[in-house]
């Protein structure tokens, strides 16, 4: 593999002068979430601008020099840049603003995480944890707030997953430096490469810095691929939740630790650190640390209470199996004997930090529990969520404590709707409702009675171009000269009859993973086709997501799934998107007609896809789990079961049933009962609730509202 260290280098394209703006817009993701942003790099070559990926290093290091001379030449193409460069500065120029008793311009809050979804030309996330931080930032951004952002800046990125002609996932990672990315170094006072230092393995491991800009907000992220380290140092950021125990003890060092000093080398003091999942929890150590240095006198009893009054803590994972635990063995080491010491703590002492019983020798070491300890408050991300949370950490509390009364405490999850909603739909708002229409997200009523006034006919119109949209997307992807010698749903050489846009379409996209049940509905393999095949009223599906590398049950759930070949109708009807990211996901949660969801109670801890989908009046059909319980009133989408819980066959075999009763009861014949005009009427109700009640109440702002007045506050 290579590690050839690679310092920062412009892509060598060269702007034509009118066209200079390009390259400062490029370099900050503010023009992702805009749609006249997007714009300004797939009018120069839609074609190249998709084969670039949408990623405009790129993009403009591959255009030919005749093309852009053309742009620098077009009259209205200047006058498009202008008026964006204008709103782009303009932006920029304001300045932030101080919240009362919260963050503030001088005391940001500082927000980590381990991985970042901001867009898929920066391919440092791997899912739903990624995306959520990636949709924090950007409402940080829009909403002006203080704030700042640490992560790992990994070399390979997460995995790209192709699939083989008999349906076997395979993975392949490539060197994400290649592509170009919008990164740029960070330098000290003196013009050096800013880094940070931690001691790993015995030894001094460094960590350079770069900036990602998020519109006003500034992420830095921490990369150990330095000339001055061992090989085997630089690859702790080689790969997003890649490598053994021990690598992921350390890289969690590297932003806990490394994230805290590199904030204090650039002058950051921050009123809130935010732990977004327990991979950061490190850092309130190098916080314990420097509190001692400080207080020599105090006691880690005293430094703790005094640095959990600045930390705050988000679980995501609803079971204690997917928290990090190390076993102790693995994690001793990688911390030096004199760290453990100077927080006054014996090697005991330390490990039990991370311990629901901290008496227990036995016990592997979870950063859930960590954080907790270390933390003046914690959340779930969404009702159902910090119940279950309660429960599942309730005996690190004391022995009469009632559930409720365990201190987690819950914020909901929300999505970016300038990120999320297509254009089509924003535009069909600025011309109903006015190029602010974004603010009458904020005040439900207010965006409720607009949404109901806009016509049927102008909804139905709308989604109808985003679901041909989609599946000339599908026809695309799907398209290839070799396919094997078995029939599978993701690939074909003749695409030209793959799917129909008069069908109703059904999205089913997520990791692939037991507890997410991609084998519910083929769990009645027969009733399913004959749902496919139906002549007057047929079902499609498009699926998309990956299996963890390491997870060879997954593997076979998607095999089995793209490998169905009966006597139906099903490999046409059914498609398989290989490579599921940010790009693929907007074709999908803007096209389709549905998005399911059918995960095991209450193993969902929120779920965002769906909110992203009801944003763009796609209609849920889901488990009442995680968000859903919370957005669903009867009357924008589709429950599937209940909410009891059982055992996990008799809940699988009463979903099933439930499942697939509602689909013929219910969603079918709503989706297929047309009037004399040929709109589904109540369909299209349906979708005007969807988007009126679920986007002000699941949009990230609210959500980082939500942090803002009851987290982040002293």
């Amino acid at each position: 593999m290579d590690l050839t260290f690679h310092s920062f280098q412009p892509l060598g394209f060269s702007l034509p002068d009118p066209l200079v703006d390009l390259e400062r817009i490029a370099m900050n993701f503010y023009w992702s979430w805009q749609p006249d942003g997007v714009d300004l790099f797939r009018s120069i070559d839609p074609a190249l601008w998709d084969k670039s990926e949408q990623n405009p290093q790129k993009f403009l290091s591959d255009i030919s020099q005749l093309r852009l001379w053309q742009k620098a030449n077009d009259p209205d193409y200047l006058e498009q840049l202008a008026a964006f460069t204008g709103k782009f500065d303009a932006y920029l120029a304001e300045p932030a603003k101080d919240e009362q008793n919260g963050p503030t311009k001088a005391n940001p809050a500082a927000y980590f995480c381990a991985e970042y979804g901001i867009h898929n030309s920066l391919p440092i996330y791997s899912g739903g944890l990624g995306i959520l931080a990636g949709d924090h930032l950007k409402s940080a951004s829009d909403m002006n707030v203080p704030l700042v952002a640490v992560g790992l800046l990994y070399r390979y990125g997460y995995f790209r997953q192709s699939v083989g002609h008999d349906g076997w996932q395979q993975e392949r990672y490539t060197n994400i430096f290649t592509a170009g990315l919008a990164v740029e170094p960070v330098y000290d006072g003196s013009g050096e490469r800013l880094t940070v230092s931690v001691h790993i393995r015995g030894r001094i491991v460094k960590s350079q810095a770069w900036l990602v800009k998020v519109g006003r907000v500034k992420l830095y992220l921490l990369d150990t691929n330095v000339t001055d380290n061992e090989e085997v140092d630089r690859m702790i950021t080689g790969h997003l939740y890649g490598g053994n125990t021990e690598t992921r003890i350390v890289q969690e060092k590297v932003l806990g630790i490394g994230g805290v000093r590199l904030l204090r080398k650039l002058g950051v003091g921050p009123h809130v650190f935010h732990l977004n999942e327990g991979h950061s929890a490190f850092l309130t150590l190098e916080l314990v640390h420097e509190y001692l240095e400080e207080n020599p006198a105090a006691t880690f009893e005293e430094a703790q209470d005094a640095i959990k009054e600045c930390c705050v803590f988000t679980t995501h994972t609803p079971v204690s199996a997917g928290n990090d635990a190390f076993p102790t063995g693995d994690l001793l080491p990688c911390f030096s004997a004199d760290f453990i010491k100077e927080l006054k703590l014996t090697p005991e002492q330390f490990l039990g930090l991370g311990r629901i019983d901290p008496g227990d020798k036995n016990e592997a070491f979870g950063m859930t529990p960590f954080a907790l300890r270390m933390s003046r408050t914690a959340n779930g991300v969404s009702e159902k969520h910090g119940e279950v949370s309660r429960g599942l950490w309730i005996d690190m509390f004391s022995e009469n404590i009632e559930p409720n009364d365990v201190p987690i405490t819950f914020v909901t999850n929300g999505v970016h709707p300038p990120t999320w909603i297509a254009p089509a739909f924003q535009s069909l708002y600025e011309e109903r409702l006015g190029k602010d229409w974004h603010t009458l997200v904020s005040d439900k009523n207010a965006w409720s009675t607009a949404i109901d006034l806009i016509p049927n006919d102008e909804f139905w119109r709308v989604h109808s171009n985003l679901k041909h949209l989609l599946i000339a997307f599908i026809r695309e992807k799907t398209r290839v000269k070799e396919t094997g010698s078995a029939d599978t749903i993701h690939e074909h050489r003749d695409t030209r009859m793959l799917c129909s846009p008069d069908v109703l379409t059904i999205g089913f996209a997520r990791r692939v993973a037991s507890y997410k049940r991609w084998d519910l509905i083929t769990s009645d393999l027969q009733r399913l086709l004959k749902l496919v095949d139906d002549p007057a009223r047929p079902v499609q599906f498009v699926f998309a997501g990956k299996a963890h590398p390491q997870d060879w049950t997954a593997k076979q759930i998607l095999q089995q799934l793209v490998s169905i070949n009966h006597d139906s109708d099903w490999q046409s009807r059914a498609v398989f998107v290989e490579d599921y990211d940010q790009e693929v996901a907007r074709y999908l949660v803007q096209g389709v007609d549905v998005w399911m969801n059918v995960p095991r109670r209450p193993l969902e801890a929120s779920g965002t896809s769906g909110m992203k989908a009801a944003m763009n009046g796609v209609l849920n059909f889901s488990i009442l789990d995680g968000w859903w319980i919370e957005g669903y009133n009867g009357k924008n989408g589709f429950g599937i079961g209940g909410l009891d819980v059982e055992s996990e066959e008799q809940m699988d075999e009463d979903d099933a049933v439930a499942l697939y009763d509602t689909l013929e009861n219910k969603l079918i014949p709503t989706f297929y009962s047309r009037g004399a005009d040929g709109i589904p009427h109540d369909w299209v109700a349906m979708m005007k609730n969807s988007i009126a009640t679920l986007t002000p109440q699941f949009s990230s702002d609210r959500m980082l509202r939500d942090y803002l007045d009851r987290i982040y506050k002293s």
